[in-house]
């Protein structure tokens, strides 16, 4: 099938990186295993202020573009045009203004993944994208849900519950495997490169430094290590963004040689990483999943995070990780506490987080599972 592709929260082209970004590059991934895929646009929908002008200017921006594509596709052999439109993340502040208006005009199927439903938001500074994005559910052939807390409002839009599909969050997970059986080499080399104490846990952060929950992440979490002065533990942050000096100053209660910040990581070094830390410690505040959480996992690397969104739907509460109460520094403190006072639970879990990345969260089940649907709603148009 060709398979027209669109982002409107961020492209897989944007060159800031982030957990949505990622997504929507192992989609194209995923998808593009059994089929031709093309980026449709990468006109970013997303209205952060929740003014109704600016939604209405956003909208109109859609419809042209919308009108372009089809413009361009009629013009185009059908064998050329695409079969099915797929697009990923949609929600009140990032609807979709051009999916629906394209694949009703080219009579092709409609696809999303990861979408929310929030009723609060009706009537609100978000209630134009609030109903588009609703339409859009509303419409869709097939949703794949990769966040069950997702699922209990966008199925009462559903007048068939069979067009929602269960998609675990995923990646490739062969690189992160990789380094995971070198950990050692990994470990020695933060070791060496950071001047670490050999025998202290490494505790990692990863997470981009903006205002809002990341921050908020980030203040949890020095909250907690405040309460840990006297355990050995180093700790390094993964990260950078326009917040920096506001993470920083949340740090600067604890001694300076026991925080590194490391600024922003590619995609390649970040497995190498994860594989020579002990412990990923992410307070989660508001978190969607957490790709970084999945990524660690995969690199054998558990995780403390806080119980928060589809965050259970990666981390295995004491399987693969412990789950906090979200915001609770304290309840955090002491969940970490306990993970530096047993590693041998520590390896435990992170054998654990090998196993069942490799098993439910590799890249390899996502694309069968897309394809499986993809190809049954064709069979179902020529039926």
């Amino acid at each position: 099938m060709r398979i027209a592709f669109y982002a409107p929260m961020k492209p897989a082209s944007s060159p800031v990186p982030s957990g949505d970004r990622e997504m929507a590059r192992n989609l194209l991934n995923a998808l593009g295993s059994y089929h031709d895929v093309n980026v449709a646009s990468e006109f970013v929908s997303r209205d952060g202020k929740g003014e109704h002008r600016i939604q209405r200017r956003i909208a109109e921006r859609g419809a042209e573009i919308a009108r372009e594509l089809i413009s361009r596709w009629a013009n185009t052999p059908r064998t050329k045009r695409p079969d099915a439109w797929f697009t990923y993340h949609v929600y009140h502040k990032a609807p979709d203004w051009l999916g629906p208006i394209v694949s009703t005009a080219l009579k092709i199927p409609y696809f999303l993944a990861e979408v929310s439903h929030a009723p609060k938001q009706a009537g609100g500074a978000w209630d134009i994208g609030y109903r588009s994005a609703e339409n859009a559910i509303k419409n869709a052939q097939g949703i794949f849900g990769l966040s069950r807390l997702d699922k209990a409002c966008v199925l009462p839009l559903l007048d068939d519950p069979s067009r929602y599909h269960r998609l675990a969050p995923f990646t490739d997970v062969s690189a992160f495997a990789e380094a995971a059986r070198v950990r050692e080499k990994h470990r020695k080399r933060l070791i060496a490169a950071h001047n670490l104490p050999p025998a202290a846990p490494i505790l990692m952060a990863v997470g981009m430094m903006r205002e809002g929950d990341k921050l908020s992440s980030y203040r949890v979490l020095a909250d907690a290590l405040c309460q840990l002065r006297q355990r050995e533990w180093s700790l390094l942050i993964v990260g950078d963004g326009p917040a920096r000096d506001s993470v920083e100053g949340s740090f600067k209660r604890l001694p300076a040689d026991r925080i590194r910040f490391m600024g922003s990581a590619d995609c390649e070094q970040l497995p190498a990483l994860y594989a020579g830390a002990d412990l990923l410690t992410w307070p989660a505040v508001n978190e969607a999943y957490g790709m970084a959480m999945l990524e660690a996992q995969a690199a054998g690397l558990p995780v403390i995070a806080g119980k928060t969104g589809g965050v259970p739907d990666v981390v295995h509460n004491g399987e693969t990780g412990v789950l906090c109460p979200v915001g609770n520094a304290s309840a955090f403190a002491g969940a970490l506490a306990g993970l530096l006072d047993t590693p041998s639970q520590l390896k435990k879990f992170s054998k654990s987080a090998l196993t069942l990345t490799a098993s439910e969260n590799d890249i390899s089940n996502a694309a069968r599972t897309l394809d499986s649907v993809l190809r049954l709603s064709q069979e179902t148009k020529v039926a």
